[in-house]
């Protein structure tokens, strides 16, 4: 029993030392890239009604959430995503604000996913929303700041994968699909699942075009000149209508200076089914999933009781740094930490002195040198932590500064 308790459940996990110190880093640098477009800071509760997770909100299937109960017997649900509790709060605060709100989070989300698919059932996601804006001009905006949130990451070689659902929806409509059966095409499609899809074609008896245009939504993806050839295979206007969206979408982020970071693809749908219109995926190398996703939910704040448009996305800061970690980038600190070794003879001093080094916003830590660690110990376990600057205290007045990067030492007055 007592060996268990050292473990933690499957799926979530204990992160500490350097690697969190990463993940801190990263959270830092994504929040200030977020601030610089104006977003504003809001936090939702970790745990919400089920209702607001539902399969009528269109998050993920009731099976994946974790459910409890309260004293009154509510059932309660640990957040599996972030966007309906800020749906749900800008309803409530914001009903008559006019203008579009800009928001911005942090926070961790639960999803009880089979313990098979090898996933972390606990992550932590920092995202943004744009509230009351329908215009391509924001769907812009977001896919800029998907692309510097990349950048600021540290990543270079990167993705974004742009579709539309209404492309989809519009052939759904055009052909007379009910809703049943556009879900389970939205999950083979997405899936490239061409047998599958094939399957609930002939079983809806469609005609051979109508079959044929919907087999072929998996096969449109490229360059924006691909999209452009997709009109010709449909006649309906929300189709139609999907594709001019994107290709206004994709000269506004010429002026962005990001085109060059993105592909389309008319096949990319998602479980989450209040998407709307817009749907992105940023991609990059070392991740197995993508490290953003996110979209245009303009119907979503309607089960709230605000009819209001909104896009936005999520950064899975864990996947992100799995991707950091394979692509050998290394997190570079601002104030990198500082170590001040010292025989205890000596321990006044470098307090003082730690103090003072302090106090001019210098991270250090005091290490007394003791019989089971010398001060050499300190020095080799340092470098191999990362740590660039160590100090030795020789007496009251004389230190040994070690650059451990570079292998150098200097003689200190302390």
């Amino acid at each position: 029993m007592k060996e268990k308790l050292l473990h933690t459940p499957d799926g979530v996990r204990d992160i500490y030392g350097r690697e969190y110190e990463d993940k801190l880093c990263i959270q830092d640098r994504l929040h200030h890239e977020l601030k610089l477009y104006g977003y504003q800071d809001i936090q939702s509760p970790t745990f919400e009604y089920f209702e607001i997770f539902s399969n009528k909100i269109g998050t993920i299937p009731s099976k994946e959430l974790y459910k409890f109960f309260d004293k009154e017997g509510n059932t309660l649900v640990l957040r599996p995503d972030i966007t309906p509790s800020i749906a749900r709060a800008t309803a409530k605060y914001f009903m008559d604000e006019k203008k579009p709100l800009r928001f911005c989070y942090m926070g961790n989300t639960f999803i009880n996913a089979g313990e098979l698919q090898g996933r972390l059932k606990e992550t932590t996601q920092i995202g943004a929303e744009l509230i009351g804006d329908a215009s391509v001009e924001a769907d812009a905006e977001i896919i800029s700041l998907v692309a510097a949130s990349m950048k600021t990451a540290g990543l270079r070689d990167f993705q974004i994968s742009i579709g539309n659902v209404e492309f989809f929806k519009g052939l759904c409509s055009e052909y007379g699909i009910d809703d049943e059966a556009e879900m389970m095409l939205r999950d083979y499609i997405s899936n490239k699942n061409y047998f599958g899809t094939m399957d609930i074609l002939d079983s809806l008896n469609l005609p051979a075009e109508a079959k044929d245009a919907i087999l072929k939504i998996s096969e449109l993806f490229g360059s924006v000149e691909t999209i452009r050839l997709a009109k010709k295979l449909v006649s309906n206007e929300r189709s139609i209508h999907a594709i001019e969206r994107l290709e206004q979408l994709y000269e506004l982020l010429h002026v962005y200076e990001a085109e060059q970071y993105v592909t389309f693809d008319l096949g990319m749908l998602s479980k989450y089914h209040y998407y709307t219109g817009m749907i992105f995926r940023a991609y990059t190398y070392g991740s197995g999933d993508a490290v953003i996703k996110g979209g245009r939910y303009d119907a979503l704040l309607n089960e709230f009781g605000r009819n209001s448009a909104a896009v936005g996305f999520a950064v899975t800061v864990d996947q992100l740094l799995s991707a950091l970690s394979r692509q050998s980038i290394m997190i570079e600190r601002q104030k990198p930490q500082e170590l001040l070794i010292y025989p205890q003879t000596y321990s006044k001093t470098a307090i003082r002195y730690a103090e003072g080094l302090r106090k001019s916003g210098i991270s250090i830590e005091l290490l007394p040198v003791t019989e089971d660690l010398s001060a050499k110990d300190y020095l080799e376990q340092a470098k191999n932590n990362h740590i660039h600057i160590a100090i030795v205290i020789r007496d009251e007045h004389h230190a040994v500064c070690h650059d451990l990067c570079n292998g150098q030492t200097e003689e200190i007055n302390i």
